[in-house]
């Protein structure tokens, strides 16, 4: 997975005082949890705009005076009318310890569904896995190209042994609805198969009028 530095200090006040100043400052007063203690941080707001502002996911090496420490976002806190980041919980990545994470969703073919008519109705764009840190996937690819009208893709139907999913296996990734326009895939199939058939016939005679 693809990782994404974050340079900060280490706080050492954490009261309301010191943490308005920090905002002031357009700092983001920030806590890394899953060690011995917790390490609270600060950074500025404008580094993390690779890590929030976006629909992938990433690791993060936090460096704090030369120290560095591997996590992952775990939560973020924005304020409710300027959207600004207010603050932000980081977990600590270790070798040996599993950690859950969002994965984002890619579609990946054409599906003869859609071009037929149907919806395509993408249900999941993340989901939730658990899995040791080297095993952790940049996406989660999902293959639509057999994907038919009345159709779907399950959670069940992108099991990894790398990783666990966090959701039921009847969990809908994505589906192909009907639509008033839509085509049936099997009568499409048919009447292609009758075109090729006709082709290789006599040309019919126009009827009499």
């Amino acid at each position: 997975m693809q990782s994404i530095t974050i340079n900060g200090s280490k706080r050492e006040s954490v009261g309301k005082v010191a943490t308005k100043a920090l905002r002031n400052a357009e700092m983001v007063p920030c806590v890394l949890y899953g060690g011995e203690a917790p390490i609270h941080f600060s950074a500025e707001e404008k580094s993390f705009k690779n890590l929030v502002y976006t629909p992938n996911a990433h690791t993060v090496v936090i460096e704090l005076g030369g120290e560095k420490y591997e996590a992952v976002l775990q939560d973020i806190q924005f304020h409710p009318v300027t959207d600004r980041i207010l603050h932000i919980d980081f977990y600590q990545l270790f070798e040996d310890k599993p950690v859950t994470m969002q994965i984002p969703v890619r579609l990946q073919g054409s599906s003869p569904g859609v071009r037929n008519g149907g919806r395509l109705m993408f249900r999941k764009r993340k989901l939730t896995i658990k899995a040791l840190p080297a095993n952790l996937p940049d996406v989660i690819n999902v293959d639509i190209s057999k994907l038919r009208i009345g159709g779907n893709i399950s959670v069940i139907n992108v099991l990894s042994d790398d990783y666990t999913f966090l959701h039921p296996d009847n969990t809908t990734i994505v589906q192909v609805k009907t639509s008033r326009t839509a085509v049936d895939d099997e009568d499409e199939e048919e009447t292609e198969e009758g075109a090729e058939g006709a082709e290789g016939g006599e040309a019919e005679a126009p009827a009499a009028e």
